[in-house]
């Protein structure tokens, strides 16, 4: 565990994602942002355990958006709690099960687009816990001295989080604090202030502006979902570098037309880029398949090789006539070769 800031604690999440433990600001009261992957229950548990006391619980969980990584233990947590679980009314159609995300683009580039093809589209149902924000008040639920951002572009809603008191924010995917296009990296947490999630971006110029959104917030300490804290001058400054020179991809899925999302979901989806990689695995599974079946082939075939010229060499031996022994056919150049 790290400490981002008074009250904040960031937990990292088998090496790959972030939740974040912030006090309300009465003693023994906070909240818990995010719940990290699939399984992560009984870690949270612990760490609440140690941060607070033995069996201490949040007054609720505040999810930045319902992407797997962040939405995984949710449901889990919330019933061993029986707390609520908050998250702005765009995201409600993903995390109630009426509606998929716009769709991951594989094609875009790096080792965490590749591995987006293997990752599952199916979220936890959160339809006895969820409830919405009120999209018309800035507020953050539970933590008055918070106000949260809708920061559009890798999920409908996202969600930031402020402290104008000490400049203290949580970015969510918004971006990374480590280079997110890169799993080796996410594992190693090098601090590089990055875009973040770049095959599940779905709106580009959205992402681009969210970011030059939070930058103008001059932050002086900084937790995203993926990567270490980053603190002091350079949290402000690597996040402003990062708006003025925003990376967008030169292809992909999104990068000429963004998808279109409501209040319902997806409403629009550009055309998707041909995936090679299907097709090259395919051909490289067949040769190797081929390889194989010709190892196994050729194996049998010197077995049956050693068999037969024993056996006749033996019979030869036996009769006397060994010195002008011939090799069996099997054994000799052509066919059986």
């Amino acid at each position: 565990m790290d400490t981002l800031a008074a009250g904040v604690t960031q937990l990292r999440i088998q090496r790959f994602v972030n939740v974040y433990f912030v006090e309300t600001g009465t003693p023994g009261e906070w909240v818990l942002i995010d719940t990290g992957l699939p399984g992560s229950k009984k870690t949270i548990l612990a760490a609440a355990d140690k941060l607070f006391y033995p069996g201490s619980h949040p007054e609720a969980i505040i999810l930045t958006h319902g992407h797997l990584d962040h939405l995984g233990s949710a449901k889990e947590l919330a019933d061993h709690w029986n707390v609520p679980i908050v998250v702005h009314p765009l995201e409600l159609p993903y995390v109630t099960g009426q509606a998929l995300y716009p769709p991951r683009d594989p094609t875009v580039g790096g080792s965490l687009a590749f591995m987006s093809r293997f990752f599952p589209t199916q979220l936890p149902n959160l339809t006895d816990r969820v409830q919405a924000l009120d999209a018309d008040d800035p507020s953050t639920p539970f933590l008055m001295n918070w106000r949260w951002l809708h920061v559009p572009g890798h999920a409908p809603g996202q969600l930031a989080f402020f402290r104008e008191a000490d400049r203290v924010l949580i970015g969510a995917d918004a971006f990374a604090t480590c280079h997110h296009d890169s799993v080796p990296a996410i594992l190693l947490a090098a601090p590089k202030i990055s875009r973040a999630g770049t095959p599940f971006n779905y709106d580009w110029e959205a992402s681009r502006k969210s970011v030059q959104t939070l930058a103008a917030l001059e932050p002086q300490a900084i937790g995203c979902g993926h990567g270490p804290v980053i603190i002091g001058p350079e949290a402000a400054a690597g996040l402003h570098q990062l708006a003025d020179n925003y990376p967008i991809p030169t292809h992909g899925r999104y990068v000429n037309e963004p998808a279109r999302t409501d209040a319902s979901g997806v409403e629009h989806l550009p055309p998707a880029p041909k995936d090679t990689l299907p097709l090259k695995a395919a051909i490289i599974g067949g040769s190797l398949l081929t390889a194989g079946a010709a190892w196994l082939l050729t194996g049998r075939r010197k077995h049956k090789k050693s068999k037969a010229y024993k056996k006749a060499y033996k019979a030869a031996k036996k009769s006397g006539s060994y010195k002008s022994f011939t090799p069996p056919p099997l054994y000799r150049g052509g066919v059986g070769s």
